[in-house]
């Protein structure tokens, strides 16, 4: 699990009480190419609908 990773997605397959993320790693994208300039830019591709 990985250590001080929040999520607050509860349908997601990998969150667990505490908002915590049990995934073994995390993947996140940006819409932009290889940089990202805001938060809105980005997704977490580590997402799997419970």
């Amino acid at each position: 699990m990985a250590e001080d990773v929040l999520c607050e997605v509860k349908n997601c397959h990998f969150w667990q009480k505490g908002n915590q993320c049990a995934a073994d790693q995390i993947y996140i994208v940006s819409h932009t190419g290889k940089e990202a300039d805001t938060q809105r830019e980005t997704d977490c591709q580590t997402f799997v609908q419970k």
